[in-house]
Parts: structure tokens; C-alpha cells; sequence
């Protein structure tokens, strides 16, 4: 069971990043370039873990879909990024296949 715990930090881990690289200003900012720079580093730390008892396709399928999700709300939410319908069903088929994954994949490791 730990490897979901792993890859839940190494999602949130990839999300700071991710989210931090706006501030980085081309990673002229200290700070922010620190924090993208830590994430990142820490996000495929945590995703190596997770490798070792789950399958790369599935652990990658689960991470850049759960991924994407949040940067999107986190960038319509605290950037002011507006979302459209086509936007909100490409959302929503992101989770949905995620969800597919998990609950019907005999792939993934429960």
C-alpha cells in the first residue's frame, strides 16, 4: 500500500513544481527556481518508489492524469486561467480514465 502513499507525494510534489515555474521568471527568481527545482526532484524520487511495486504505464497514466487536474484548477483557481466546456469535459475524461484504471484495470495494483 505504500506505493500509492509515494505516489501521492510525488504528485503533489510534481504540482508544487509545476506551479512554482511561473514564478520562477525563467528561473531568474531564487526562490521559485529552489522550490521547482526541489519538487521536480523530489516528485521522480517518490514516482521511483512507486516503480517498484507498480507498473511504469499505470503509475505514469495515474500521475500526469491526477497532475493535470490540479495544475488546471490551481491555474483557474489562483492564476485567474479561464476554462471552457471543452475544457471541463477534457477534465472530466482525464479523471474518468483515471478512475477506469484503478477500478476496473487489473493492471494496476490494488
Amino acid at each position: 500500500m505504500s506505493h500509492w502513499l509515494f505516489l501521492s507525494i510525488a504528485i503533489i510534489s510534481e504540482v508544487v513544481a509545476t506551479s512554482a515555474l511561473k514564478s520562477s521568471a525563467g528561473f531568474t527568481q531564487l526562490w521559485p527556481s529552489l522550490l521547482v527545482i526541489a519538487g521536480y526532484s523530489a516528485a521522480f524520487f517518490f514516482l521511483s518508489l512507486t516503480l517498484k511495486t507498480m507498473p511504469v504505464g499505470i503509475a505514469y497514466a495515474i500521475w500526469s492524469g491526477v497532475g493535470i487536474v490540479l495544475i488546471t484548477l490551481i491555474a483557474w483557481l489562483v492564476l485567474g486561467q479561464s476554462l471552457d466546456g471543452p475544457a471541463i469535459v477534457g477534465l472530466g475524461l482525464i479523471i474518468a480514465g483515471v478512475v477506469v484504471l484503478n477500478v476496473f484495470s487489473k493492471s494496476a495494483i490494488n
